[in-house]
Order: C-alpha cells, then sequence, then structure tokens
C-alpha cells in the first residue's frame, strides 16, 4: 500500500520552517542591549542592528538624574577614536545620541560618559557592528 508522500512533505516543511524560526530569533535582530554600574549610577546601553554609517544608541540612567551624557565610539584595534556626541533627553532617566556615525565593521567601544549629582562617571560597552 502507498502512501500520500504530499501531506508528509508538508508537515517536515513546517517543522523546519519553525525550528529556523526559532533557531533564528523569531521576529528579527535585537537591540544589542547591555548594563553597567558606574559609582551611583547604574546605565543601560542600547543599539538596534548596529551598522556601518548612522546609529542610533539608547541610554537609560537610574540614580542620580544626570545634567549631560554623551557617548564616544573606538575602536582600539584601528586606532579610530570619534568626538563624543551629546545624547538627548529622552524621558525621566532615558536619553538618545542620534545619528552617530560608525566608519567601518568591527569590534567598537562605546564610552557612555555621565555628569551629574553624582558626580562625573564614565562605562565602557562593547560593540559588534556588522
Amino acid at each position: 500500500m502507498r502512501r500520500p508522500t504530499w501531506p508528509i512533505a508538508v508537515v517536515a516543511l513546517l517543522v523546519a520552517a519553525g525550528a529556523a524560526w526559532l533557531l533564528g530569533g523569531g521576529s528579527g535582530p535585537k537591540p544589542a542591549a547591555r548594563q553597567a554600574v558606574s559609582g551611583p549610577y547604574t546605565v543601560q546601553f542600547s543599539a538596534e542592528q548596529p551598522r556601518i554609517g548612522g546609529n542610533t544608541f539608547a541610554v537609560a540612567v537610574t540614580g542620580p538624574a544626570p545634567e549631560s551624557v554623551t557617548v564616544a565610539p573606538v575602536m582600539a584595534q584601528m586606532g579610530h577614536a570619534l568626538p563624543p556626541v551629546p545624547a538627548a533627553p529622552d524621558g525621566p532617566g532615558r536619553f538618545r545620541a542620534a545619528d552617530v556615525g560608525l566608519p567601518m565593521a568591527g569590534q567598537w567601544e562605546i564610552t557612555v560618559s555621565l555628569r551629574g549629582p553624582g558626580g562625573p562617571a564614565q562605562v565602557v560597552f562593547p560593540l559588534l557592528v556588522k
């Protein structure tokens, strides 16, 4: 007795698609997010789809409200150090640095600098640009 092969093929295709979706993360690229503590500040840094060209970085700060926040990209392996970019307030404890240009792919370090009533602080976050 011969079994129909198309239902088995359809089930196999659905299983393969589901596995690819689960292993690939499901809903597309997720932001690169990291958290660090410096002095009285807890800083969370995130970047959606880091890429060559303009990037937007989000910084969330808990602790004393900083008066200013900057982000400064450095690619130590290639000797690149870009000028600090001010991050604008984006709600209570939240800041956004827009159009931060990264000229090449590779491993970057993003230094987040804070100034405020808790004193100055810096945290460094790794960022892989593809």
